[in-house]
């Protein structure tokens, strides 16, 4: 899933921190002749045989996409009619605020979800899906990504799995290390036991991303946040509910700087700011590695070397970043993915929700590589190799799924000062400092977003 972390570090992300119309009683924008109001009892309006979509992805996803479609369409009879804009997160405020809003968008973070919840521009999803029947089938904690006070306005057309750590199969399995390690412990004993055993650096991280360096770094920081302190507070993090530089936030950031030295890390702190992220692992498929361990989403499949990417089996291996051994007492993942919202309800857009955010969408696209479904009934043998297969089965597994936190922070935060911190961070500051200057800058719209993120 190359392509959905390149789109969040060169779009804009819209976050739930602009001036939100805070209202409990959501109202229809009638942009085109919808129904009069989204109350339960309302029926949704006649279809048109024709339902828009506006989405971020294009070229060859957009292709797997459209295949993915094709039989439905031909069953149902609608036209599903798709448009890719690189620029989503602007480009569906502008519409929407124009009055010309698609019949669904394909959210790529869910700050714009909750935005638009709040003034009242989003169906509400418990009014056309059995919201029972998709929780239970979902990766456990999705949908809480997109629930503002209290109701969940949009749901996973596809996930991105982050909590991946990758090996050089053949010389990881030669050095006998261990594979399922069962606690962050475990993982820094492999660690040691790679440089005892080759005298290489055992972690392979870069963070270069042009204007966008530190992304990478943040989703350490959420990894650990998850891990030590659990959802209920990484939430609370998240949605500014405590303050960025809260002493739990500065022990994430100190147990990545443990991990994150510079006999563990390949350049050291400098290889770490000047490796481009897409070329970090390059040097583990060396006949004698450089490093051997990346902890990076689903979508690095997609810059490992071409003949890696041919043979994925025999070439990778992969295991889930374990848990705190004193933390949160459960497996956490982070991820991400692509939230399906409707802007109408009429009854061609409530069908074609209905088979976009089921267990039945996506099996050309998972054939195709680089997509996974945030359901676990989904049909596993559509997937192409077992490295997909077990990133898939890696959160279906997990006790709690969480969104990337960067991409719900106001994008002031998220996309701005978290990023720059972590640069900050790798080049010697302390946590308490650049965690006291994130929290500094917290833009005050943002913490009325905070109160209504979560729904709790």
């Amino acid at each position: 899933m190359a392509n959905s972390r390149w789109r969040r570090v060169t779009a804009s992300a819209i976050v739930a921190a602009g001036a939100l119309t805070l209202t409990g009683c959501l109202q229809n924008p009638d942009q085109s002749g919808g129904a009069g109001g989204f109350g339960a009892d309302t029926e949704p309006d006649e279809g048109d045989g024709v339902v828009t979509v506006l989405g971020a992805f294009g070229g060859q996803e957009m292709e797997a996409f459209e295949a993915s479609l094709a039989a439905w369409e031909e069953e149902s009879g609608i036209d599903v009619q798709y448009v890719s804009d690189q620029d989503f997160t602007t480009t569906i405020l502008l519409r929407v605020n124009s009055g010309d809003a698609p019949d669904i968008g394909l959210f790529p973070q869910p700050g714009g979800v909750l935005q638009m919840a709040a003034q009242g521009q989003i169906v509400p999803i418990d009014q056309f899906l059995d919201y029972e029947s998709l929780d239970s089938t979902l990766v456990n904690g999705f949908l809480d990504s997109a629930r503002y006070q209290g109701r969940v306005y949009a749901a996973p057309m596809r996930m991105a799995v982050k909590s991946v750590v990758w090996y050089p199969k053949a010389a990881y399995e030669e050095g006998g290390w261990s594979t399922e390690p069962a606690s962050l412990a475990e993982l820094d004993e492999i660690g040691e036991q790679i440089k005892a055993d080759t005298g290489k650096t055992p972690w392979c991280i870069g963070w270069e991303s042009a204007q966008a360096t530190g992304w990478v770094g943040t989703d350490w920081i959420e990894e650990y946040m998850l891990r030590l302190h659990g959802p209920d507070v990484y939430d609370d993090w998240i949605y500014h509910r405590i303050p960025f530089n809260d002493e739990r936030v500065v022990q994430a950031f100190e147990a990545y700087a443990e991990l994150a030295t510079d006999d563990n890390v390949l350049g050291g702190s400098t290889g770490i700011l000047n490796t481009p992220f897409a070329e970090a692992m390059t040097p583990a498929f060396q006949d004698d590695p450089d490093c051997y361990l990346m902890r990076q989403g689903n979508f690095a499949t997609g810059f490992f070397p071409a003949d890696v990417q041919d043979n994925l089996d025999e070439e990778v291996g992969i295991f889930v970043f374990p848990p705190a051994e004193d933390g949160y007492d459960g497996q956490p993942i982070l991820g991400g993915g692509d939230l399906a919202a409707a802007f109408r309800y009429d009854a061609d857009t409530v069908a074609f929700m209905e088979f976009l955010t089921s267990d039945q969408f996506g099996a050309e696209w998972a054939q195709a590589g680089g997509w996974l479904s945030p359901h676990s009934t989904f049909d596993e043998t559509n997937y192409p190799d077992d490295i997909h297969r077990q990133m898939a089965q890696m959160a279906i597994e997990a006790d709690v799924f969480r969104y990337d936190g960067s991409d719900v922070m106001p994008k002031e935060v998220g996309s701005d000062s978290f990023w720059k911190a972590m640069v900050d961070f790798q080049n010697g500051a302390s946590a308490q400092a650049v965690t006291d200057a994130i929290e500094a800058g917290w833009p005050d719209e943002g913490d009325a977003a905070a109160e209504t993120g979560s729904g709790r």
